[in-house]
């Protein structure tokens, strides 16, 4: 705690950062709503937003996976999306950044899903239906994953996929101070926390250095 962005920081430790909002151009607006029409289309018959969500999918789904728009900033693509589903955050980013995205999402028919969403958008985007630890892929500079695991697990699925100075993007929710505690007794990390610009309980961690505790 007390630590400026960009220092060095001991096992656990957490800073705070708050990026200025990315505006998208009209043209990536435009292929944002094929997505979404797209993926509206699909949830009649595959479970991919719970039923209560479409009223809240731009608010709830779009734009709080383009708030993580910043920290690719300075960052070498190809990225990876952990357990993409209905494509937040990584199909998202792909659309609004132009930047090649790894989708992995080892359901098959929200992977067929993700493939129509690529093809229609043209999205830069490779989608891989399988388990992360099925996959060869080259060292990245960048994972993103929104709920898909509880952290301790969530650090275990991204650095076999990260390079030694990537950076893991998880997006939590209220109960992401007791995971970070969790993920302490089993991890070595270093941390920053960002707080969500489209939730009040929600959290963006920032995790790097990566490595289980001995």
């Amino acid at each position: 705690m007390g630590t400026t962005p960009g220092e060095g920081q001991e096992t656990g430790e957490v800073t705070s950062a708050s990026p200025a909002p990315r505006r998208v151009s009209r043209e990536t607006s435009y292929r944002l709503e094929n997505f979404v029409a797209l993926l509206l289309a699909w949830s009649k018959r595959v479970n991919l937003i719970g039923p209560a969500e479409p009223d809240q999918i731009w608010s709830r789904h779009v734009e709080d996976s383009l708030q993580l728009l910043p920290f690719l900033d300075g960052r070498e693509p190809p990225f990876a999306d952990l357990g993409s589903g209905a494509g937040f955050p990584g199909l998202a980013l792909a659309i609004a950044s132009e930047r090649r995205f790894h989708l992995i999402e080892a359901d098959r028919r929200k992977a067929a899903f993700l493939r129509e969403a690529v093809r229609v958008t043209a999205a830069p985007a490779i989608v891989h239906a399988a388990h992360s630890s099925c996959l060869r892929l080259p060292p990245l500079s960048v994972v993103t994953a929104r709920a898909v695991a509880p952290l301790p697990v969530l650090l275990g699925l991204a650095r076999p996929l990260l390079r030694p100075d990537g950076v893991l993007l998880a997006q939590k929710g209220a109960g992401a101070e007791q995971e970070l505690t969790a993920a302490a007794a089993h991890w070595n990390m270093q941390v920053r926390v960002t707080p969500s610009r489209t939730d009040a309980a929600g959290r963006i961690l920032e995790i790097s250095g990566i490595s289980p505790i001995r």
